[in-house]
């Protein structure tokens, strides 16, 4: 498979898939537009699970709630027939993981506020017990031992500070809330607030007298990903216990560790880069974790590669390295989380899965372990494949699959010998679909400026069919993530009011290949405008675009090219720029991830700053005569809301026709797939109501 090949069917159908039939045009006008309040009906579903017998599989049912709140619960299913029933009562359940003798369930619940524990519930159904009692925290990584008596987890103290308790004292004395002090870079994270100096430890509970001890508590950068030992008495252990672990994650190690003793040896002979998501082989043998030969971190411009090594005595071997893959190429998407980490399964002792993101489409493909014959794709089609685990005997498997006709469902995947038969098993959003306006993107191959091909999408209003309707560009964040095959709530609010919705996969996107990633590293606003001017450019070609109405908006790295096209071009009619990124001097240490000196980008903030300076778009600013909607979030800690700001000031301060929405410290960057509600909402209203100020030729709102 070629790194720019287009080749696909053009139709592709699987067992228990539905395909959408050919609507007429008195089908589509009974039918009801997506709007901002239809995410409201929407059901979201994720973490599937599927037991050692391949007979049951559970999964999290995520919905909103009626307090401006998600309720997220466990669900259960019979693999091959029957209807998925609700299964734990709580309403904060997630991550469900089955006993490797398959008569437990154990799930991570927030049934108490601030303080989420470690659940234990009987498979035939029961009531959930914790058999934890942690403080308040943070708590992910949970894994059965081999013998299911004991369950292991990663979890992270609140400061004492920050408690409940604490923060209902101050309240009730008047007192001030406490000043954050720390001697680490790397003290906050956005979705995950401050941590300060506080980091993840592993943590064993025995679950014959619910006590819980500390096995591992020496990763400095505070995430670390380990796995059992088929033996039970083992583990191994991704970390980096490097001082300066956040400059260096060439230090990254895979140790493995007893839990008895608590003594941890590291494996040798492994390349110096970055290691995460080990998984022990089911004869101990050989650990595969995702990983890299050099000093980039895991999120890189680079390949992150598929590697086994020897459990005892290293010699690492890649097995991508014939292939142009990588192991994290997320698909985007505001109605399933687009996972931005590597999954890495067995299949028995010499074979090895993992998820592959290629041209907008994500799949599970296959490796031998010792690196002879061609890797090979288990799934096809255009679809978003997300696995979950495999049964005891490697037969089966637990998914979910989206596609860009509908949110996500849960599927049973039964292996065979060249592939996956993919069946479809959860029908949530079935009527959702069928009572909505939901038409199918095209592809298109567009060549920008040198010759580069492009890969782009066109969603078409549902209505209006041989009329020319205003344009609206969408531009990815990341960068180096992928737009593709999924369902995109977003865009079809915007489709269903009338405007055609292009996205592409300008150069800096994953899943085209390192060449096609790494062309923008340190050189934003270089070939990757060049694309995205070339799809811009397209768009006035079509003749069911109207030329003099296109918009273009984008968020987090999709608002700094936003904001970078309304700084070289005004072919736009108006613009949006979201969680954007504008000033890369100010935001180099203005970030939870500080650009680090002369690494991605030349020079540094303080003394050299030309280069980050030379990719800043507010710089720009001066030519800019665009009206443009600035969103950013209060809580924001990835792209600073100052970044937002100084747009917004440059363009009032030289008269163009900006509006700012300040969302509170409640949102973050996130906030347009997992925000609360309600702000979700406002925020798509303000998005709608922008757009047909500007496509309506009505300046005033």
């Amino acid at each position: 498979m070629g790194p720019y090949s287009d080749a696909r069917p053009s139709i592709v159908t699987y067992e228990g898939a539905q395909t959408m039939p050919p609507t007429t045009r008195s089908r589509v006008r009974t039918r009801t537009p997506v709007t901002p309040e239809s995410l409201e009906s929407l059901v979201m579903l994720g973490g599937p699970a599927i037991s050692p017998d391949g007979n049951r599989i559970a999964f999290v049912h995520k919905k909103i709630g009626n307090k401006n709140n998600y309720v997220t619960n466990i669900w259960m299913m019979n693999a091959d027939r029957g209807e998925p029933f609700q299964f734990t009562a709580g309403d904060r359940d997630g991550t469900p993981i089955w006993s490797p003798d398959g008569k437990s369930l154990a799930f991570i619940g927030g049934r108490q506020k601030g303080a989420p524990q470690v659940y234990v519930i009987p498979a035939d159904g029961g009531e959930a017990r914790a058999v934890t009692e942690l403080p308040e925290g943070s708590v992910y990584q949970l894994k059965w031992s081999s013998d299911s008596r004991t369950l292991a987890f990663c979890f992270r103290a609140q400061a004492d500070d920050m408690t409940e308790p604490a923060r209902k004292e101050r309240t009730e004395s008047g007192g001030t809330t406490p000043p954050l002090v720390t001697e680490e870079i790397f003290y906050r994270l956005d979705g995950d607030g401050y941590f300060g100096e506080r980091r993840f430890k592993l943590f064993v509970v025995d679950l014959e007298t619910n006590k819980h001890r500390m096995v591992y508590g020496k990763d400095s950068l505070g995430f670390l990903d380990y796995d059992w030992a088929p033996d039970g008495r083992r583990m191994v252990i991704a970390t980096n216990r490097s001082k300066r672990a956040f400059h260096q994650p060439e230090k990254a190690e895979l140790l493995i560790l007893d839990v008895n003793t608590g003594k941890s040896t590291p494996i040798p002979d492994l390349p110096k880069g970055p290691k995460s998501n080990p998984i022990w082989s089911p004869n101990g043998r050989h650990i595969a974790y995702a990983g890299r030969d050099g000093k980039d971190g895991t999120y890189s411009t680079e390949n992150l590669g598929l590697w086994v090594c020897d459990a005892r005595h290293g010699r690492a071997q890649c097995l991508t390295q014939k292939t142009d893959w990588c192991l994290l190429a997320a698909t985007l998407s505001d109605t399933s989380e687009a996972s931005f980490e590597p999954w890495i399964a067995w299949s028995g002792n010499d074979r090895i899965l993992a998820r592959i993101g290629w041209h907008g489409e994500a799949h599970v493909a296959r490796f031998n372990r010792n690196g002879s014959g061609k890797p090979r794709m288990l799934t096809l089609g255009r679809v978003v494949v997300s696995p979950g685990n495999l049964s005891a005997d490697g037969r089966r498997m637990a998914m979910t699959v989206d596609q860009p006709t509908g949110p996500a469902e849960i599927h049973l995947g039964r292996l065979n010998a060249n592939s996956i038969a993919m069946k479809k098993r959860t029908h949530f959003n079935d009527e959702f679909v069928k009572s909505h306006s939901i038409a199918k993107p095209t592809t298109h191959w567009i060549r920008s400026e040198d010759g580069t091909r492009v890969q782009a999408w066109v969603l078409r209003p549902t209505t209006g069919r041989g009329k020319r309707h205003p344009g609206i560009l969408e531009i990815h964040g990341g960068p180096h993530a992928q737009y593709g095959w999924g369902f995109f709530h977003e865009f079809r609010v915007l489709a269903n009011a009338g405007y055609v919705v292009v996205y592409s996969n300008p150069r800096g996107s994953k899943g085209y290949g390192r060449d096609f990633c790494h062309a923008i590293r340190g050189t934003w606003g270089t070939v990757d405008w060049e694309d995205i001017h070339a799809v811009a450019k397209w768009m006035t070609s079509r003749d069911f675009i109207d030329s003099k109405r296109i918009g273009v908006m984008g968020g987090s790295y999709g608002g700094y090219m936003t904001n970078w096209a309304i700084g070289s071009t005004n072919m736009f009619t108006a613009a949006i720029s979201d969680r954007c990124v504008s000033n890369l001097v100010s935001m180099a240490g203005n970030s939870d991830f500080p650009l680090e000196p002369n690494k991605y980008w030349p020079g540094n903030a303080w003394d050299s700053p030309e280069g980050l300076w030379a990719s800043s778009p507010i710089r720009l600013m001066g030519q800019a005569r665009t009206p443009t909607l600035v969103i950013h979030s209060e809580g924001d800690l990835r792209c600073n809301i100052e970044q937002g700001e100084q747009v917004f000031s440059a363009l009032k301060q030289q008269n163009v026709p900006a509006r700012l929405v300040r969302y509170p410290r409640e949102t973050s960057h996130g906030m347009s797939r997992s925000g609360p509600p309600d702000m979700r909402l406002h925020r798509l209203h303000e998005i709608l109501d922008w757009w047909k100020r500007w496509f309506s030729g009505k300046k005033k709102s």
